[in-house]
């Protein structure tokens, strides 16, 4: 296997650790968003030198978008399970689907059609009935709720991203974006997360594994591999992440979301696969980054 595959397999192990990591601090949602965003925001500040030039309004307005994203995903999953926020959050596809074609200008066709209704009734599933609250899940209606509005942010990222893609002189637009995104969620978070009460040494490591590895570090990796393989082999590759991310909750935590939970991630995970098949070639930096 080449090293640019290797480096996409890589990025989407390091994302699938996400919401196991965040599961196992006692740091509230706020304190995790704030810190592990700084993190990274400064990580990739520091690494990314072509980043570090003038934001423009752009950049910014795509940013604030992915800001929302990151404390959407990591508010959902201190209140739902870890699977459910991945899969509700993957279901960026239905909303690009009918936001594309107004705000872009690009075309649908009856396939797509088919697909927004199968991930639509995905996306429905998770709200039939109602998960049983857990020590890790404590509110798993309100989790699953900010896990499909993190979707929907995540939509509007993707746009973003391909909106500053059209711009030939935002070469490093995309990386820019993801620093400012960090850097926002940091500043909006900081007033809830003050003050700290004593941790112990794990939550603070798995902090630092969060904006260093599991952001920072994967990103890095991503935009690396994503030059060797082409985009529909990397969105196969990257599938890998949804299904790690059930296999670590599961491992780590015993999670076991409830049936209906389970049915529509299967039908989200399947119609994804299916629809990647025609996807359209999507920016280097659109998928992952959570």
């Amino acid at each position: 296997m080449s090293s640019d595959r290797l480096c996409i397999l890589g990025a989407a192990l390091l994302f699938s650790t996400g919401g196991t990591a965040i599961k196992a601090t006692v740091l509230s949602g706020w304190q995790v968003a704030a810190f592990r965003s700084l993190l990274a925001g400064a990580f990739l500040w520091v690494v990314l030198a072509g980043a570090r030039r003038f934001w423009s309004p752009r950049t910014l307005a795509v940013g604030a978008c992915y800001a929302a994203t990151l404390i959407l995903f990591v508010l959902g999953n201190k209140l739902t399970t870890a699977v459910n926020t991945i899969f509700l959050q993957s279901t960026a596809p239905l909303y690009l689907l009918v936001l594309g074609p107004w705000l872009l200008k690009e075309s649908i066709r009856r396939t797509d059609v088919a697909f927004t209704l199968v991930m639509g009734l995905g996306l429905g599933l998770f709200f039939v009935g109602a998960d049983a609250p857990t020590a890790l899940a404590t509110n798993p209606s309100l989790g699953n709720l900010l896990g499909a509005i993190a979707g929907l942010t995540w939509a509007f990222t993707i746009l973003g991203l391909r909106w500053l893609g059209g711009n030939g002189t935002q070469r490093d637009a995309a990386a820019q974006a993801v620093i400012a995104g960090n850097l926002a969620a940091a500043l909006v978070c900081a007033p809830l997360a003050f003050p700290v009460s004593p941790v112990g040494w794990l939550d603070w490591t798995l902090i630092g594994y969060l904006g260093l590895f599991q952001i920072g570090m994967a990103y890095i990796l991503m935009t690396r591999g994503m030059r060797g393989v082409p985009a529909l082999e990397a969105s196969l590759l990257l599938l890998l992440e949804p299904v790690c991310s059930a296999l670590w909750a599961w491992l780590f935590h015993g999670e076991q979301p409830g049936d209906w939970s389970l049915a529509g991630c299967a039908l989200i995970l399947v119609s994804t696969l299916l629809r990647t098949v025609g996807l359209p070639a999507l920016p280097r930096h659109a998928r992952g980054l959570l």
